[in-house]
């Protein structure tokens, strides 16, 4: 473990990205600002234990846990043997209407207007 004094005001660099800096001393009180980029999380070791806690908890799951998820969720109908018909079939589709569409004028060269000239 590093040890270092330092005193109001006074900054330490963690890396490049990774400043702290000595805000206020009262007591036995020391009060920290920490710059640091929002990818990297900073929380107080209390907090960090806790939320550590709290995901090694939540990554384990019990067989009840499974058991009540198994009844909670509904299988699709995939799943029931049923199939949800396709609203175009393959002959409905060969009976749409196709509409044909023409390049603009620029792309041809040919112009559909006469332009005034003054």
């Amino acid at each position: 473990m590093l040890v270092l004094s330092r005193q109001r005001d006074e900054t330490i660099m963690i890396g490049d990205e990774i400043e702290i800096s000595i805000v206020d001393i009262r007591g036995d009180k020391v009060r920290l600002g920490i710059n640091a980029p929002t990818r990297i999380a900073v929380h107080r070791k209390e907090v960090y234990d806790a939320i550590k806690r709290e995901n090694t908890d939540a990554a384990r799951l019990g067989s009840t846990d499974l058991d009540t998820l198994a009844q909670t969720i509904k299988p699709g109908p995939a799943r029931r043997g049923e199939r949800t018909p396709n609203l175009i079939t393959t002959n409905a589709a060969a009976t749409l209407p196709t509409t044909r569409v023409s390049p603009p004028s620029e792309l041809t060269g040919t112009s559909s207007s006469s332009k005034d000239t003054a």
